[in-house]
């Protein structure tokens, strides 16, 4: 490229990262509410494309802040709070980094499977504290177990395969029935799905669409020898509904990457043994953010060359 776009960048990147990016790239760094604000307002007459995530997104007003705005890219597979029918509606193409992180995310389903069923942070803390085995109840397994899982897209393919490895049953429930899942066994209500399975991992993407989605209800219906997982979006699970089924035993545990909150952590669960908490980190290992930064260069390479975007969202 004889000239270097101009790229806003909301979400915060290693030194590394952005040299890499600022090869091709005329580069504003704007990682912080502050700094957004500020460089929008100074300099958004400038911005040709625009590098966020899901959770940090991009509002119309934004846009309309950016006359010559072409492209938004999500560094990641969500895009929950890109406001896309603005972007469409001004001719903006945006894209996503679908598939990029979907390994690592997935391996972190399953850690945190594992760790709430085999009640790891609790036996941690008991062999710390000099206890033994005799003093505590046998965990259950985690093979065999029907999983359940919310959302079968490409993460929630990699988290089947996985199964596989456990010999865990998987049924899942999409919008429709996937025709290259076959093998799995599909739900047409998450009602349905929670009543069925063992282990619950919520995989689908967050939005007005799927808020609250896993309610009372749905928990009741996992019962007392269920387990919920969600590393998708916080706004997915009902905490307030969560933490009373945690405490009244409706279900036997949870593990979460992601609250309704955060950074600001559940208030609500950190207290509860049947808990296992990470802070929102299932796609972040240095393998999975390479692998997300190279895929933007390729999308947004691939636009401004003329030859379109790898990934773009629909």
């Amino acid at each position: 490229m004889s000239l270097r776009p101009t790229l806003l960048v909301l979400h915060t990147l290693s030194p590394e990262h952005l040299a890499q990016i600022g090869a091709g790239y005329h580069i504003v760094y704007a990682p912080t509410p502050a700094e957004r604000a500020s460089a929008i307002a100074a300099q958004g007459e400038r911005f040709q494309a625009v590098l966020t995530i899901g959770t940090v997104g991009l509002t119309a007003d934004e846009m309309a802040a950016m006359p010559q705005l072409q492209l938004v890219c999500a560094l990641g597979v969500g895009y929950e709070n890109i406001d896309v029918a603005a972007a469409r509606q001004r001719g903006i193409v945006v894209a996503n980094g679908a598939g990029t992180n979907a390994a690592c995310v997935a391996d972190h389903a399953f850690g945190l499977t594992i760790g709430v069923i085999r009640q790891l942070r609790p036996l941690d803390q008991l062999c710390r504290a000099g206890g033994w085995r005799d003093s505590v109840a046998m965990p259950p397994n985690v093979s065999g177990k029907r999983m359940g899982i919310f959302g079968l897209g490409t993460i929630g393919l990699a988290i089947a395969r996985r199964a596989a490895g456990f010999d865990m049953p998987v049924g899942y429930h999409n919008r429709q029935p996937r025709q290259d899942a076959a093998e799995h066994r599909y739900f047409d209500t998450l009602l349905g799905l929670a009543q069925w399975c063992d282990v619950l991992v919520c995989a689908t993407p967050g939005g007005p669409g799927t808020r609250h989605a896993i309610n009372a209800e749905v928990l009741q219906a996992l019962g007392p020898r269920g387990y919920l997982i969600n590393i998708s979006r916080g706004s997915v699970v009902d905490t307030d509904a969560l933490a009373q089924a945690l405490r009244s035993g409706t279900i036997a545990g949870a593990g979460l990457d992601v609250y309704e909150n955060e950074p600001r952590p559940p208030e609500q669960l950190v207290a509860l043994d049947n808990v296992l908490l990470s802070p929102h980190l299932a796609g972040w290992s240095p393998e999975a953010v390479q692998a997300t930064v190279d895929h933007f260069l390729r999308n947004a390479d691939g636009f401004f060359a003329g030859t379109g975007v790898v990934t773009a969202v629909d």
